[in-house]
């Protein structure tokens, strides 16, 4: 990997960083801390978020018909979602044993907290069980199958693609025919080390 490459991968590290400081200072701003998978808000804040959630009924009145109408088509989702998460719970407990690598910790990507805001309704909590189901699920498959990308196939593309995971600055240059071999074997013992 070029130096560059490496000091951009560097740059990103640190940046990730960054956020989760900004993230305690939010818990703390905010006044909640972590506990286990739960979050618990100082009383006077959960008593203010309490008076802040709308009822249903009004919710709903205040709701308009294309979102409604959409509903049942986005829960509709969760179908193809559950069988995915379960096919790539199944195929990495199967093949990354195969493989020596390690397997994709799912409560790291599929993370549902947001239904313990006291200001939410039903609804509201129910749509965000819903998001943070299916965007975590999208996000935990999309570890398994870049692990597995750099197992099999750890070339860059030649044509530029949006939104690559995490992985894919390290691979081999597309075109790079004299180190695919031994960079290929470096990929992969890296994934057997994490």
């Amino acid at each position: 990997m070029s130096s560059k490459i490496t000091d951009l991968v560097d740059k990103i590290a640190r940046l990730e960083q960054q956020l989760l400081d900004e993230i305690k200072e939010q818990e703390e701003e905010f006044q909640y801390k972590l506990e286990g998978h739960r979050v618990r808000f100082e009383r006077s804040v959960e008593d203010a978020h309490r008076k802040l959630k709308t009822a249903i009924l009004p919710w709903l009145k205040n709701s308009t018909l294309r979102n409604i109408l959409s509903s049942p088509f986005i829960y509709a989702m969760v179908i193809p979602l559950a069988f995915l998460d379960l096919t790539v719970t199944v195929y990495q407990h199967i093949c990354f044993r195969l493989y020596g690598i390690r397997r994709v910790e799912r409560h790291r990507y599929v993370v549902m907290d947001r239904h313990q805001l006291a200001y939410l309704n039903g609804i509201e909590k129910f749509n965000c069980l819903y998001c943070g189901y299916g965007n975590g699920v999208i996000a935990y498959a999309r570890e398994i199958i870049a692990r597995t990308e750099q197992y099999w196939c750890p070339i860059k593309h030649a044509r530029k693609v949006l939104g690559t995971h995490r992985r894919y600055s390290k691979f081999i240059p597309f075109g790079d025919a004299d180190n695919y071999k031994t960079e290929r074997i470096k990929l992969r013992d890296e994934l057997k080390q994490e």
